[in-house]
């Protein structure tokens, strides 16, 4: 069963998004799963095989410029995570699906993504569900201390 988060599911979420998220602490993370819970603009969805949760998806409508899109918002693949016991079993997918019907239901028509350049399990899934690769970037930064 996929089901859409609500503010209580906060923890859980967070517990998930650690594997994902580098350099974000739990408690970060809590307290931005209970916010996203109030916003209309952003959804988490979580699976779950019986009463063990094996997967969330989170995606959110952006405003700003994405890459390689034409209109505003585009609804963006903000994270995504299997559990590895669960992985290949088309959970991911099917949680992809739920945000894309999410976006659609706002009447959203383009939908975006992002990965690292050297996670190929990632590109590979997001090519597998039909995104394709509109731009290759290299972020800079400069301390200015």
């Amino acid at each position: 069963m996929i089901r859409k988060a609500d503010k209580d599911d906060a923890k859980v979420l967070a517990d998930l998004a650690l594997n994902i998220f580098d350099g974000a602490s739990r408690d970060e993370l809590i307290k931005e799963f209970e916010d996203f819970a109030g916003d209309e603009n952003i959804v988490s969805f979580i699976k779950f095989i019986g009463d063990e949760v094996v997967g969330f998806a989170q995606c959110g409508l952006r405003f700003d410029y994405v890459e390689g899109c034409e209109n505003s918002p585009v609804a963006y693949l903000e994270g995504i995570y299997v559990k590895e016991a669960f992985r290949k079993k088309n959970i991911g997918r099917d949680l992809v699906m739920a945000c894309e019907k999410w976006a659609r239901d706002k009447g959203v028509y383009e939908f975006a993504s992002d990965c690292q350049f050297d996670n190929i399990s990632s590109y590979n899934f997001h090519l597998a569900l039909g995104f394709k690769e509109v731009g290759r970037i290299i972020a800079f930064k400069k301390d200015l201390k």
